[in-house]
């Protein structure tokens, strides 16, 4: 057996975890944040809202299903690092192309095995998320390492959008025998490859626009409703996406966001949004929906948050709204709706891959909206 490669994980508060090189050899940094799901490792690594992350995942044995093209989420690998506890040896799946590892060293990913991810994901929960290097056959020292991983870019006020949305529009129809009944635009912030083909498959035509596009532009393809995609980055930063979401609620044209989408409707309304301490992330997050009483376990990705009302309706410029999901962990806002104008958004992913699917009623709610838009949300709640 070959001698195993010293690696490191450098935490910008100083802690250091010892493991061994895996994937590309060499440096790496970025945010240090955790995922807890036990599966859809593929997912999480072509999910551009972690472009500029390093992704500890909490459950020990990853790649067991190597990975293969059509589960990808978009075109590359976007997380700048990789941190697992034991990576599988082998890849035993029928659908499987490559190992994990393959394709981590193809995509020039550095990674390190031989930690203990659970350790680390208890360290940030504690501490918050942080800024982090990876340092594989180094000649560095601890003091060396630790004064880079300061040095990096923090992710307050960082605006990535333009790194990962699309550089030219296009467009996905519904699936064969599907009839098409809406036309809709969508902003890519960072959209993942599964969220236009949800929406296809209820018979809805999304154009999926580059996120410099402006409203004129939007206006002239006539489209039933605008959606506006999940992404990295701090949605203070967005203040040109802010701007358009504004013109779009004024114009009363339905809209419907999610995750980063979501943030930005929010400050769009006037509210501030914060960054949360871990952030939440992985395929098992518990949200209750507050006009039905219902729970749903949830697919998330999101550092930042919504600092809206939670007890009563609130009051903005384009008439008033409401709070209609809550996490159950944290009590952070996860979904807004306004009543009289057809908008409407959440913090997590209705696309659901790789799971759970209990939240895919909201795209049939979009659906909803474009068909009766001038009733708003408030008669919705009968149809949940």
């Amino acid at each position: 057996m070959s001698k195993k490669t010293q690696a490191y994980l450098v935490l910008a508060d100083g802690k250091i975890f010892e493991g061994f090189a895996w994937a590309k050899t060499g440096e790496t940094f970025g945010e240090a944040v955790f995922s807890t799901g036990m599966t859809g490792y593929q997912e999480t690594l072509t999910d551009p809202s972690y472009h500029k992350q390093i992704v500890v995942m909490t459950a020990p044995h990853i790649g067991n299903t190597g990975v293969n093209t059509i589960d990808n989420e978009s075109e590359r690998i976007w997380v700048s690092g990789f941190v697992v506890r034991n990576p599988s040896p082998i890849a035993s799946n029928w659908r499987s192309e490559k190992t994990l590892e393959k394709q981590l060293i193809d995509s020039d990913v550095v990674g390190i095995q031989g930690v203990d991810t659970r350790a680390i994901t208890r360290h940030l929960r504690d501490q918050g998320a942080m800024k982090v290097g990876i340092f594989s056959d180094t000649k560095l020292s601890r003091e060396e390492m630790v004064v880079k991983v300061r040095d990096i870019a923090p992710m307050n006020g960082a605006y990535l959008a333009t790194d990962v949305t699309t550089k030219k529009p296009y467009i996905v129809n519904p699936p064969a025998g599907v009839a098409t009944k809406f036309k809709v635009a969508a902003i890519d912030l960072g959209i993942k490859a599964a969220t236009p083909k949800a929406m296809a498959a209820l018979g809805m035509q999304v154009h999926v626009l580059p996120l410099s596009t402006k409203l004129d532009e939007i206006k002239a393809l006539s489209p039933d409703g605008i959606f506006l995609s999940n992404g990295p980055g701090d949605p203070a930063a967005m203040v040109d996406v802010v701007e358009l979401v504004r013109n779009i609620l004024q114009a009363e044209i339905p809209f419907f966001g999610i995750c980063f989408g979501h943030q930005i409707l929010g400050r769009a309304l006037g509210f501030e949004t914060y960054k949360l301490p871990f952030g939440h992330r992985g395929i098992n997050q518990p949200v209750i929906d507050l006009t039905t009483g219902k729970v749903e376990i949830t697919s998330h990705n999101h550092g930042f948050a919504v600092a809206a009302p939670k007890e009563n309706e609130f009051h903005t410029v384009y008439g008033n709204g409401r709070v209609t999901h809550i996490s159950l962990n944290d009590s952070v806002v996860e979904g807004l709706e306004m009543i009289s104008i057809p908008a409407f958004s959440v913090q997590y992913h209705p696309e659901s891959a790789a799971g759970p699917h209990d939240a895919s009623y909201l795209f049939e709610r979009f659906a909803q909206l474009m068909s009766s838009p001038q009733l708003g949300l408030k008669d919705n709640d009968a149809k949940r």
